[in-house]
Formats: C-alpha cells, sequence, structure tokens
C-alpha cells in the first residue's frame, strides 16, 4: 500500500486525532502518503437532543463506517468510547492508540474561579451526571451538546457556570489551560475507553502498517472495559462506565452498575490477570447485575 486515506468526523478534535495517526503513520512510513478526508456524521447534525434519545453511539460512526465499506476509506480513527458495543466484523478494530489522560476535568468561564452556581453544570452524558450530582449536591446538571469547541462557546457566553469534559480531548487541542480541576476516577469514574483511540479498517487491512502504534497496554483496557459495559449492554441510554489500571502484574477493573431506577448507582472493582481482562470485564458486570437487581 502506498496511498492511504484516514477518514474522520469534521469536528476539530476529530480532525486532530486523525492528524496524530496521520504523523505517526508518516513517521513509521516515510514512503506511504497519508490523506485525510472528513465526513459529517448524524451525531454532529442532531444537536438539540441527548445521545439516548436519538440513537446512541452509532450516531458518531454510521457514515464513516459505510465510506470505510465503500472504499472511500482505508482506516477509521474514533474516540474509542464512542465507538458501538457490536462492530461490524466486516470492518473491525485493527489497533488503538496508546491513551491519553483518561480523567474528566471541571471546565470554568474565562476570567471565573468557580462556578456560578444560579448557572446549570453542562455535561454530556447521564454517567457523568450522576456521579456529578453526588459531587455537587443541589447544583443544576443540564446537557450541554455539540463538539468540545461549541460547548466552551457556550460556556463563555454565559449559558453555563461550568462545563464538565474529558481531559483527553482538551490536551489534544492544546487547551490544557482551561481545566480547573481533574476528578480522580474514585471521584468521577470515566467511561469505558475514555482517552484511547480507536482505529478500525476493513478485515483484509495490513495491520502490520500499525506495527510502532497500535498500544498492547490500551488493548487491555479497552477489551477490559468493553467486556464490562457490553455484559450490561451499556451505552448511551444506559449510565454505565468502567476503568482498568494496572496493579502489580495483572491489573483491576472498577465498574459502575445503575440500577433500573436510572439513578441509584454502584461502583466496585475486581482484579485479575491481563491475559483474561475480557472475562475479568463479563465476571464483575455479571456479579453486579446479579447483586443490585435482587437487592
Amino acid at each position: 500500500m502506498k496511498q492511504l486515506v484516514i477518514g474522520s468526523r469534521e469536528s476539530r478534535l476529530a480532525v486532530v486525532q486523525a492528524e496524530l495517526v496521520r504523523d505517526r503513520l508518516r513517521e513509521l512510513h516515510p514512503g506511504l502518503d497519508v490523506s485525510i478526508r472528513t465526513y459529517k456524521t448524524t451525531g454532529d447534525v442532531i444537536l438539540d437532543r441527548t445521545l439516548d434519545k436519538v440513537g446512541g453511539k452509532g450516531l458518531f460512526t454510521k457514515e464513516l463506517e459505510a465510506a470505510l465499506l465503500r472504499g472511500e476509506a482505508d482506516l477509521l480513527v474514533h474516540s474509542f468510547k464512542d465507538v458501538p458495543m457490536l462492530v461490524d466484523q466486516r470492518i473491525p478494530i485493527v489497533g488503538v492508540s496508546a491513551r491519553e489522560d483518561e480523567r474528566d476535568v471541571l471546565v470554568l468561564p474565562v476570567g471565573a474561579s468557580a462556578p456560578d452556581p444560579d448557572k446549570p453544570l453542562g455535561c454530556s452524558s447521564l454517567r457523568r451526571t450522576l456521579q456529578l450530582r453526588r459531587l455537587y449536591p443541589g447544583v443544576r446538571v443540564e446537557p450541554v451538546r455539540g463538539n468540545v469547541l461549541t460547548r466552551l462557546r457556550k460556556l463563555d457566553e454565559g449559558q453555563y457556570g461550568a462545563l464538565c469534559l474529558a481531559a483527553a480531548g482538551l490536551r489534544r487541542l492544546e487547551l490544557e489551560a482551561r481545566i480547573s480541576r481533574f476528578f480522580a476516577p474514585e471521584e468521577l469514574l470515566p467511561a469505558a475507553c475514555q482517552g484511547i483511540l480507536a482505529l478500525q479498517a476493513r478485515a483484509d487491512f495490513d495491520r502490520t502498517l500499525l506495527d510502532g502504534l497500535h498500544d498492547p497496554d490500551a488493548w487491555t483496557a479497552a477489551t477490559c472495559e468493553r467486556a464490562f459495559v457490553r455484559t450490561l449492554d451499556g451505552g448511551c441510554s444506559s449510565p454505565v462506565a468502567a476503568h482498568m489500571t494496572p496493579e502489580g502484574d495483572g491489573i483491576r477493573l472498577t465498574g459502575l452498575y445503575v440500577e433500573q431506577d436510572n439513578e441509584t448507582y454502584h461502583i466496585e472493582s475486581a482484579a485479575g490477570t491481563r491475559d483474561e481482562a475480557e472475562a475479568l470485564g463479563c465476571r464483575l458486570a455479571a456479579a453486579m447485575r446479579e447483586r443490585w437487581t435482587q437487592a
């Protein structure tokens, strides 16, 4: 292969992420002509409703996947947390990036030193909403849609008193200076695969092209965390969260399970070996579901 086309969403963050992959591929393969082609996805167009009301995470990937199947693109770059749990085997995930900072963060309006208590705290997921309500009792938490730059504009225009965003996106956009505070995973459990980029291609893609880019540690984390979410059938309409960390020679997975009222949640963890990453995710999810549906 002498030419490779990367498919990406049109948002600035998505393009930056595609550029990171493009630049690394150029370093690894100096003779490879790598370009980026952007697409507008349904998730980028529908901004007046939360994702759980309009179809979930596939809204950010289906147009890109169609382009991949048509042969218009050879490789897609996604934020892995946006990828649905079930992936078409004709176009599998063929690699992942090293994980960026997986934490969520608090962002204030320019010049502010504290959130305005009279304005809502904006966030984009039920997962964040439930945990933020526990962290900030009495604060209104309301949805905010749009890409990162659009959300920051709404914040600075005075529509929100603060935002909760992913650290990874702000760091990749070189906007880390906007971060007021980082939430430790113990305070606000991240989304599964937050901070990891997923690389998707047709099944016959030459995966050796990704040697030096694909990160085995991030793959282990993604496999473990997605297994937890998949077992609970989680997505945008179900506020599930999962976070894997190394622990000695093994791994530890922490998962968030929400009861049927979509308000009461529980966080538990379990340890295992790297080789059983997927099994650990399934096991912890099944145990939590059994325990808290019978409670």
